[in-house]
């Protein structure tokens, strides 16, 4: 209960609110998407495997007669998928409030997108990034929308340099999967940093928050990792994830607050830890980098 950190300290309802949430066939992103609609907002599943999905969306059905839940196919992999999924979703509603960017990768392997990016980058990044710029009309419309870009403890790792943010150039450095996670992750507090900025300037109701779930069990994020290929090393390990590691339930508990809180309408640009508001690092609070990572990031995706 200790390392499960705290629950979300509201129960109100968010009736009707239409919500996006990212990654939702399984682990954080489905808990995620049942505690909501146990609110009353209507969710949009977005996927990758629409296979998963629809086992998702069925299970959460059957625990919560009534549920108000829509199935789309979204790959992050594929910038294409990201416009076809954000053009589906304008044809079948008006606005949305909530834009929850919950899916990402850890330990992958090394791997190349379709559109040329390393995975961790696009999928936890660049994807994401893509998705929000699109949304933001949508968002707009709403009486006060919400995006909550979902990072991991491990951001604090991540190293950038001003002269290549995105490490595509020359100043890329070698792969390691670890690295890459970190490097992603701290781009996404980064941005988020600057978007919030970007909306103030523009006097936007829209509010933008970084979040970090903690340590979660139960999910597939850890089926790369070096520890899960040994099964002596597994058996070993399984115990202690038990016992000091959050489930989906637990680590959904702060992106639950960040979406339904009233307290927090006008809360942004700040990132939060077991549903508190916490400081972040100094190389994450560096703005010429962060200025440099959100320009370079646009002409990366063509904006």
């Amino acid at each position: 209960m200790y390392m499960g950190g705290q629950v979300c300290p509201n129960s109100n309802s968010i009736r009707e609110q239409v919500v996006v949430v990212t990654g939702t066939s399984g682990g954080i992103g489905k808990v995620l998407c049942q505690e909501l609609v146990r609110r009353s907002a209507h969710v949009i599943m977005a996927c990758r495997c629409l296979e998963k999905g629809v086992r998702a969306r069925q299970s959460i059905i059957r625990e919560i007669p009534g549920a108000s839940l829509e199935l789309l196919p979204l790959d992050l992999r594929s910038f294409d998928c990201v416009r076809r999924f954000v053009r589906e979703l304008q044809t079948r509603h008006t606005h949305i409030d909530v834009l929850i960017n919950n899916a990402g990768i850890i330990f992958h392997p090394e791997e190349r997108t379709t559109d040329g990016f390393e995975a961790h980058l696009q999928c936890n990044y660049l994807g994401p990034f893509l998705l929000t710029q699109l949304l933001l009309p949508m968002l707009e419309k709403a009486p006060q929308g919400r995006i909550i870009n979902v990072s991991a403890h491990g951001y604090t790792a991540g190293k950038m340099n001003i002269e290549d943010p995105l490490n595509i150039g020359a100043w890329a450095p070698t792969f390691h999967a670890r690295d890459a996670f970190a490097h992603s992750k701290l781009a996404v507090v980064m941005a988020t940093r600057i978007l919030d900025r970007k909306l103030k300037a523009d006097k936007s109701r829209i509010t933008v928050n970084a979040c970090s779930p903690g340590l979660v069990r139960g999910t597939d994020h850890l089926r790369y990792s070096p520890i899960m290929k040994a099964l002596f090393a597994k058996a070993l390990t399984y115990p202690w994830m038990w016992l000091f590691m959050k489930s989906p339930y637990q680590g959904s508990q702060t992106m639950v607050r960040l979406a339904t809180d009233p307290a927090l309408s006008e809360i942004s640009g700040e990132f939060f830890n077991d549903c508190e508001r916490t400081d972040i690092t100094e190389l994450a609070k560096d703005d010429l980098i962060a200025e440099k990572l959100y320009k370079e990031t646009l002409i990366a995706l063509k904006l």
